[in-house]
């Protein structure tokens, strides 16, 4: 049986008492207010569906994504760019906001002011760390009842992905006009496209040159690939000095990635970023007669999906194979 009492000219507080489950106590501006709750919360133990939101309605999204940061972010791999998410979810609006008072309304005003200031891409990135939080709350932190409020909200439109290639004479002026450290990178991302992270963690004993391979035992998919060398990259390989803690590349990826967009300002060339040689070097593969799952092994594409930009498949082709 629910108990009501006037708390001040401003505060009822309810307390349930009941067999079984634990005292459920809350406050309200209202008399009204608090009759409403005590009628729902006996009515859902009453039909056997009650879950104790308490945990839920005393911690704030700050403290969570706190236990996030400490708990779940350091077994990722971008974990520093997650890092900077929580710190912007935390000096949010919502940020000292209770886990089980968020509302999708709340999420989708977030949202809105976000994209005036930030892409899509970047907004989306932290809409989907929210809602990996209220899941790991809700399945390992004993708030079996938090409803994820960012399911209830329209996503960000994800702008369409880029198809920018090379265009005539590029290649040939970023070779002949790049620092002699960034040579190597750019070479190889033609080469064996892979990615610029994937390339500056490569060391000499993931490189086999008898068997023509490089071997990348963590990637962005969390699946290890092996890599086929062309002839070009293999010579490319044997030009590079060795050092003592078996780093192929000193580049970061941060670093690498601003001396080629340095280079590419320099040169005059539109649009272009580093990731776009691993477009390029995908499309070359499709252009050199390699089916899509021979090149999904070598660029470590998950799905013919994630590969279907590269092809251009014509209709009057794919007769003629028909026969």
């Amino acid at each position: 049986m629910a108990s009501i009492n006037k708390r001040g000219p401003y505060q009822w507080q309810v307390k349930i008492r009941r067999k079984g489950y634990p005292l459920q106590s809350k406050t309200f501006e209202t008399e009204e207010d608090a009759k409403k709750w005590a009628r729902l919360i006996e009515s859902e133990m009453d039909r056997g569906i009650f879950v104790c939101q308490a945990e839920a309605e005393k911690t704030t999204l700050e403290e969570a994504l706190k236990r996030y940061k400490r708990e779940i972010t350091p077994g990722k791999k971008g974990k520093k760019q997650e890092e900077s998410r929580i710190n912007i979810l935390s000096r949010s609006p919502l940020g000292p906001r209770y886990l089980a008072s968020i509302r999708g309304t709340d999420v989708a005003k977030y949202r809105d002011e976000r994209l005036l200031e930030r892409s899509p891409i970047t907004v989306n990135n932290e809409l989907i760390l929210l809602s990996h939080l209220y899941t790991v709350a809700k399945k390992e932190w004993g708030m079996e009842g938090l409803r994820n409020p960012v399911r209830d909200i329209r996503k960000p439109k994800q702008p369409s992905g880029r198809d920018r290639r090379l265009r005539p004479g590029e290649e040939e002026r970023l070779l002949k006009h790049t620092p002699p450290r960034l040579r190597p990178l750019i070479v190889l991302a033609l080469e064996t496209a892979m990615r610029l992270g994937e390339l500056v963690n490569l060391r000499w004993e993931n490189i086999n040159l008898a068997r023509r391979t490089a071997h990348l035992p963590e990637t962005k998919n969390d699946s290890a690939r092996t890599v086929p060398l062309s002839t070009s990259a293999i010579k490319e390989f044997k030009a590079l000095p060795r050092h003592l803690d078996g780093q192929i590349f000193t580049y970061s990826a941060n670093a690498a990635s601003i001396a080629f967009s340095d280079l590419v300002k320099k040169q005059e060339i539109e649009n272009l970023r580093f990731h776009d040689l691993r477009h390029e070097a995908t499309s070359r593969l499709f252009e050199k007669g390699l089916n899509p799952m021979e090149v999904a092994s070598i660029t470590g594409h998950k799905t013919l999906q994630m590969l279907k930009r590269y092809t251009h498949l014509r209709a009057e082709d794919l007769a003629e194979k028909l026969g």
